[in-house]
């Protein structure tokens, strides 16, 4: 078995939470579809969920349980807490076949362990759980009433504890080398696909001390015409002469992803970009000074906004969301989001990736940190430049 993440006794801390919401909701038995929610429960980590993977929490104080394709529960048996017994993999004859479907398994496994009866809630909102799978899984446990338990665990994974925040300062030494390599190797003539490798070198091998993990969010660097857009992916483009490059990138150290942003000017900068910088920077102070236990989520926000109505800017999207625990396609937790009208109350032990991205017509400039909610204010978990970096 390898050596788990965290100590047993966080384990049974975050169950202890789980089944107080699960009792609550008067729910007898909870479904975990997504992945990033399986991990933190059980500490089970292999790149299996491709096809059907569960793990099961009854309300009643026994072990979870994990079902997956069974030449992975090799997998479960060493990266997850849980006793042998509650590792379960189905047959291989149930993977990727027209005539029946692996929830058709689960299902009458969860019936036969007698757990097939009474409230059932199940994460209606993961990333890998498809409405196929839904569909099969209701039809095989007819007695259940089922109830959308989206975002019960992300909540409860919302707030960090030291054991978890000790890995996002360790993933933010990796998000700074991979800052530091895109600005060593991105210069004019340069592709686009050659920088992203030094970056992945720096995100996967970034210290001597700890080993980085894979991204759920590739790296993105907006160059030219794509810097309007935050989400246009690599080519083999070659960076220009005077391009303002916008670069999202993080480091994940066994799961944890700390996002940093920043931007690179090649040559000299031009105007619209140096003033729309200032109310960038400004605004992260704005950010930063707001963010305290007891701010509710919309007034870091607003704080943002009223710096850059000042300098004539606007911007519709949210200016951060909660981050910890994460597998692609996305490192957000889908719980606290900075923007209008989220009245979520902040508590120490909640982390933000706070992202202030402005994508104008034809170019665009972002700047991040990722932000630890403290006892009596906020720290920032990167120690890296926020200015633009301006390479000649």
């Amino acid at each position: 078995m390898l050596p788990l993440p965290f100590r047993p006794d966080e384990y049974a801390r975050r169950l202890r939470h789980i089944r107080e919401e699960m009792a609550r909701r008067s729910l007898d038995l909870l479904i975990v579809n997504d992945v990033a929610n399986q991990h933190y429960i059980t500490g089970y980590d292999g790149w299996s969920f491709y096809t059907p993977q569960v793990v099961l929490v009854p309300l009643a104080n026994v072990e979870p349980v994990w079902i997956g394709r069974a030449m992975d529960a090799a997998g479960g048996l060493l990266t997850a807490w849980m006793k042998p017994e509650n590792i379960v993999g189905f047959p291989e004859d149930y993977v990727q076949r027209p005539d029946r479907h692996p929830m058709d398994w689960i299902a009458g496994w969860i019936e036969k362990k007698g757990w097939g009866r009474g409230n059932i809630g199940i994460e209606l909102e993961a990333y890998y759980y498809s409405p196929k799978a839904h569909a099969r899984l209701t039809a095989g446990l007819p007695n259940a009433t089922f109830h959308d338990a989206d975002l019960l665990v992300n909540w409860v994974r919302s707030v960090k504890s030291d054991a978890e925040v000790d890995y996002l300062r360790k993933a933010a030494r990796l998000a700074e080398a991979a800052v530091r390599a895109a600005y060593e190797v991105i210069e004019p003539g340069v592709r686009e696909c050659d920088a992203i490798a030094k970056i992945q070198a720096a995100q996967i091998a970034g210290s001597p001390d700890f080993a980085g993990d894979i991204t759920a969010l590739p790296p993105t660097i907006l160059g030219g015409d794509n810097a309007s857009a935050p989400h246009i992916m690599w080519s083999d483009r070659r960076f220009g002469e005077n391009e303002t490059v916008a670069l999202e990138l993080a480091g994940v150290v066994r799961r944890y992803a700390t996002g940093l942003a920043r931007t690179l000017q090649l040559g000299a900068m031009p105007v619209k970009v140096s003033n729309t910088s200032k109310a960038v920077l400004e605004g992260m102070d704005a950010v930063l000074s707001s963010i305290r236990p007891g701010a509710k989520a919309e007034d870091v926000e607003a704080s943002w906004r009223k710096v850059i109505e000042r300098y004539g800017l606007k911007k519709e999207s949210r200016i951060g969301y909660s981050i910890g625990a994460a597998y692609p396609p996305d490192w957000g937790e889908h719980t606290i989001s900075l923007r209008q009208g989220d009245k979520t109350i902040l508590q120490p032990g909640n982390v933000l990736h706070s992202i202030l991205g402005m994508w104008m017509d034809g170019w665009g400039i972002e700047v991040s940190e990722t932000i630890l909610v403290t006892a009596d204010g906020c720290e920032t978990l990167t120690r890296f430049p926020r200015e633009i970096h301006v390479k000649r």
